[in-house]
């Protein structure tokens, strides 16, 4: 099993910026991809980025230009930074990633979530 730690979540005012952090523990072998999605009041859950062990990236139009995902493989974590932001913005996110274990095999797993919500 891994377990997923969130954090960096926040009140924020319009073009402004925060950082979101997502560490990954437990038995793992490989991270195969990490990601961040998204889910705002009444609307779908989406994909807002992603990265692949090799290091290609995935973003959602909404926020190329302004939002830059990362990782630190020796920490198993994820980074989400976010500039430029906007009300639209406002959301629980949700860091995602599918990795295998020395004894678990290859599967998904999602965090808890933190709130970043954009507001004057």
């Amino acid at each position: 099993q891994v377990q997923l730690m969130e954090s960096g979540g926040g009140l924020v005012q319009p073009g402004g910026s925060l950082r979101l952090s997502c560490a990954a523990s437990g038995d793992i072998f490989r991270l195969q991809v990490m990601a961040w999605h998204r889910q705002a009041p009444g609307k779908q859950r989406e994909l807002v980025a992603s990265m692949l062990n090799g290091g290609s990236t995935n973003y959602a139009d909404s926020v190329k230009g302004r939002f830059t995902i990362s990782r630190d493989n020796a920490k198993n974590t994820v980074y989400l930074q976010m500039n430029n932001l906007k009300p639209e913005d406002t959301a629980v996110y949700y860091c995602a990633v599918a990795a295998s274990g020395h004894a678990t095999p290859f599967r998904g797993y999602w965090g808890q979530g933190t709130q970043v919500t954009v507001s004057s």
